[in-house]
């Protein structure tokens, strides 16, 4: 049975080098039979502070359809001043909302994790080194990014795949990349 994959690339400028690697992953989940669905955040029209009661946009509701369908998340995207790019938390909390990825029953400090089933590989670029980043400044983005919003919704196990220091990045180090990324599309891992 092929596994079902969904690529969301969360670069505001999608033909950056996050869309090169979104592109590497898609070719090596391709290679090993996947069905693979690709979302590209920057071209989505939606409106990232609506309140969560407001009405549904048709790619939200989209994007959310998508979810369901995958058994595989794959997040593609930049650190940004240490954080992940607002155009992915303006679509997190229109799209992981109350009812559709957790559920909180009356007089229960509890929640239901309603995305269970599904796991995830993060594919983060950085000016800093991953090192760096993880060691010194305690990888917020991927914190927050694991624990506080995919594991609370269901979603385990998470992967993180960071990539830098892109800015002293030769071509060569950037093809390598690039293979990498595809090899774990292959290995769907």
């Amino acid at each position: 049975m092929k596994r079902k994959i969904l690529v969301i690339l969360a670069h505001p400028a999608p033909s950056s080098y996050c869309g090169a690697l979104a592109g590497a992953y898609v070719q090596g989940a391709g290679e090993s039979l996947a069905e693979v669905r690709q979302l590209v955040l920057a071209d989505m029209k939606f409106d990232p502070v609506r309140a969560v009661n407001g009405p549904v946009e048709t790619d939200i509701a989209e994007a959310r359809d998508a979810i369901m369908w995958a058994e595989h998340l794959v997040f593609v995207y930049p650190i940004m001043w240490g954080a992940m790019p607002a155009l992915l938390k303006g679509f997190i909390e229109r799209t992981f909302v109350p009812g559709f990825a957790v559920n909180f029953p009356d007089n229960s400090r509890l929640w239901h994790r309603l995305l269970k089933g599904r796991s995830a590989r993060l594919i983060v670029t950085m000016n800093s080194p991953p090192f760096v980043y993880r060691w010194v400044f305690g990888g917020p983005a991927h914190k927050i990014m694991k624990w506080a919003i995919l594991k609370v919704c269901g979603i385990s196990p998470v992967r993180v795949m960071a990539i830098g220091p892109m800015r002293a990045a030769s071509k060569e180090r950037r093809e390598a990349w690039l293979q990498d990324v595809r090899r774990a599309g292959r290995a769907l891992a």
